[in-house]
């Protein structure tokens, strides 16, 4: 019998049951003896209309033969712990909606209170610090609505914990009158971790360890614990990495089973599995990268035609390796995402298929999914299509490198390419009319500065240097977009589940406060109640070279939501698009894989309904990897945090340049120019004086002598105190009057 066979017949013994069930061949394809899906369950409960005891539920869809019993139990039990079902004192289970209850992660604040984020959306719930008690920030949690706060917030009751998010946390330990505990360093962990004296390791006060939780928090007891490992003094080179890795539960680690499947890979392509797949070894595709990669996802090449051009992307065959249900696959899945530190990666797959087999280094084979597009001389895709193909890059090729040749025209640097010039030429008579395209769509471009940290032999930091971009940066970075907005419709018209990239446009709350900003620099925004991505992109042109042009940048982006990955489509309001989905970076994306693994499904011939990927699963898996992004993300803030805050510690009473970037009733936080690095000048350290917040006009006034100081004002300060735990540097304006002092007026403004 065949294998297709064996699958009609379960999906036929899938439909014996009691319920309709829509999803019966997806769960023939996955168990041997299928039961009614969650999506069928839910259903059937929600048309009940009442909990039901699993005892009954089973007997009620014809579940006779124990084993299918115990199945349905497991999913039961599954479904509760993902809050989908709630199991009441009589042991029956329900539908937590249905019952006013609300899942969602807790996000915690250092000052006791908290947050839910509902899943699947919806207004963030108010968790007072007595709520806060039981919970740690990162649980997944099950609130009933008790109220609305004196601020008219909904505020959340809690009904039970679903999901510790914490099992380890990291912090510096104290012994203080024979008692020892733990101080999370993570700021929104406000619960210290209480360690006996026979649970401390031998780790030494002050000391950064890793403490394992043995109790959790619950009302009035606090949590215990133990350490498990002292990483050691918190000024040790790549303690910062260490400390931000385990802060954020970033997996560093293989199981042993996903290092034996990787130990399974050879270095080059088999034979076998080059055949059947499109040969384009003869063209002449080349990676452009940063001159430190070492994981090449994507290869371009281009070349014109009379009416436009043709481009071929090619990227990483990721999928004909990782796959789904393996365990190098779970891996990556539990990653989410490589993360990029300064001086050192953590890859989402091991290095042998990272920076090896799947890498498209040059010279060697290469498995790829090559999208092929044909682009008129307006820039619109008039074509595209998707192939399994076989690659061999013809150059690993940096933006400097290319910049040279095609930007500036240097003699060595064209001289170096070859033959490949009149291909790199082709792709860069393409890029500038892409980039007239990206204009006319109304793309919005924020020219964001990076920086880069430099290391000396010893670990240290040596000094911190602005990044920009330059044409070949901005090159790729259209070649991806056409490629990744061709996946995107490519899987549309075939009707396949995908995680979309999804970017929503802007709330009207906050478009109303970006637009008081925006009135204290004359400027306006565009568009009335809904602006388009156009009206933000021609207010960027309008501030581009102005001296505030990066605080004006910093505080529009701040306007826009955070994109983030979901199988329902509304668009990319920044790139503006009506479909996007991240297909070009599989090695260190899992979403991008997703995708691969969809493109080959479709490849393969198989329908959309036989996706191995469940609506309610898509749901799942888009807020997961939109979490390990956000994680990844907090996590390389917080290590370059630290490391400025370090390099600023030999720096205390040296005076730099910079710019107010905030103000509060508090104080101004300055920005110093070229590191990057931000600070405050607490309201103390002000010229003597009462000062009110003008939070509307975003600034500080003095009562007394009418002195402004407002946002984007250039000002220059005095480095005072850093501190490295709190991540805090205070500052203090030059020429600022001290109590008895003289004052020198520089860096403020009178009315």
């Amino acid at each position: 019998m065949s294998r297709s066979e064996r699958v009609s017949k379960r999906a036929r013994r899938g439909r014996r049951f009691a319920i309709e069930d829509p999803h019966s061949e997806r769960e023939a394809e996955r168990y041997e003896r299928p039961i009614p899906s969650r999506e069928a369950l839910l259903a059937y409960l929600d048309e009940l209309g009442e909990p039901v005891a699993a005892g009954e539920l089973a007997r009620a869809l014809g579940l006779t033969e124990e084993r299918d019993r115990e199945a349905l139990r497991r999913r039961l039990q599954a479904m509760e712990r993902d809050g989908q079902l709630v199991r009441n004192r009589r042991k029956a289970y329900g539908l937590a909606q249905r019952m006013g209850l609300v899942r969602g992660r807790v996000i915690g604040h250092g000052d006791g209170f908290g947050f839910l984020v509902p899943d699947g959306g919806g207004e963030d719930l108010f968790l007072s610090p007595r709520e806060m008690r039981t919970l740690m920030h990162g649980d997944r949690a099950l609130v009933r609505i008790a109220g609305h706060d004196r601020r008219g917030r909904p505020e959340a009751a809690l009904v039970e914990v679903l999901e510790r998010a914490n099992r380890q946390v990291v912090g510096r330990y104290f012994a203080d009158g024979g008692v020892g505990y733990v101080v999370p360093d993570n700021a929104r962990i406000a619960h210290e971790i209480l360690v006996p004296e026979s649970g401390r390791k031998g780790a030494r006060s002050g000391q950064i360890v890793v403490a394992e939780i043995d109790e959790y928090p619950r009302g009035a007891r606090q949590a215990h614990g133990r350490v498990v490992e002292v990483l050691g003094d918190h000024l040790a080179p790549g303690m910062e990495i260490d400390v931000a890795a385990r802060v954020h539960q970033l997996p560093s680690t293989w199981s042993e089973e996903a290092s034996a499947e990787a130990a399974r890979f050879s270095a080059t392509v088999p034979e076998s599995a080059k055949r059947g797949r499109r040969d384009l070894r003869e063209l002449p595709l080349v990676t452009i990268d940063g001159a430190d990669a070492k994981d090449f996802d994507d290869a371009v090449w281009c070349e014109r035609r009379a009416r436009g051009w043709r481009l071929v992307v090619a990227i990483a065959d990721v999928a004909a390796y990782v796959k789904p249900g393996s365990a190098l696959d779970a891996a990556a899945r539990e990653r989410g995402t490589s993360v990029y530190f300064p001086g050192r990666v953590i890859p989402m797959l091991p290095e042998v298929l990272s920076n090896g087999l799947c890498s498209l280094n040059p010279d060697v084979d290469r498995l790829c999914l090559a999208c092929e597009l044909l682009i008129d001389a307006e820039g619109r895709v008039t074509r595209s299509s998707f192939h399994r193909a076989l690659m061999r890059s013809a150059a690993r090729l940096t933006y400097d490198q290319v910049a040279g040749a095609l930007v500036e025209r240097e003699p060595g640097a064209r001289a170096a390419l070859g033959e490949l010039l009149p291909h790199l030429k082709a792709l860069y008579g393409l890029f500038k009319v892409l980039r007239a395209a990206r204009e006319r769509r109304g793309a919005i471009d924020f020219d964001a500065t990076e920086t880069k940290i430099e290391f000396d032999a010893a670990g240290k930091i040596e000094r911190i240097l602005p990044l920009r971009r330059n044409d070949a940066h901005l090159i790729i970075e259209e070649c991806m977009i056409l490629a990744n907005v061709a996946a995107a419709r490519y899987l549309q018209r075939q009707r396949i589940p995908l995680l979309y990239r999804v970017h929503e446009e802007p709330d009207s709350e906050k478009i109303t406060e970006l637009r008081g900003f925006l009135l204290e620099f004359g400027l306006r925004l565009q568009g009335g109640e809904k602006p388009a991505p156009k009206d933000f992109a021609r207010l960027l042109r309008q501030v581009s070279g102005r001296p505030d042009a990066h605080l004006i940048e910093t505080v529009m982006l701040r306007s826009l939501n955070q994109a983030l990955y979901s199988p329902g489509n509304c668009g990319h309001f920044g790139l503006a698009h009506e479909a996007y989905a991240h297909f070009t970076s599989p090695i260190r994306r899992y979403p991008d894989l997703v995708v691969h693994r969809a493109i080959h499904h479709v490849l393969d011939g198989k329908s959309p309904d036989r996706f191995p990927y469940a609506a309610d699963e898509m749901v799942m898996l888009g807020e997961h990897c939109s979490a390990t992004e956000r994680r990844a993300d907090e996590a390389v803030r917080d290590a370059v945090n630290w490391l400025r805050c370090e390099y600023m510690m030999d720096r205390v009473g040296e005076e730099f340049d910079g710019v107010i970037s905030g103000v509060s009733g508090f104080g101004l936080f300055v920005e110093l120019n070229e590191i990057h690095a931000q600070g405050l000048v607490h309201v103390t350290a002000l010229e003597n004086d009462y000062y009110h917040l003008d939070a509307a006009k975003h600034r500080l006034v003095g009562e007394r002598g009418g002195r402004v100081y407002r946002l984007s004002d250039p000002v220059r300060v005095r480095v005072v105190r850093v501190d490295l735990d709190e991540r805090k540097i205070d500052l203090e304006l030059v020429g600022e009057r001290r109590a008895g002092g003289k004052a020198r007026a520089r860096g403020g403004r009178r009315r």
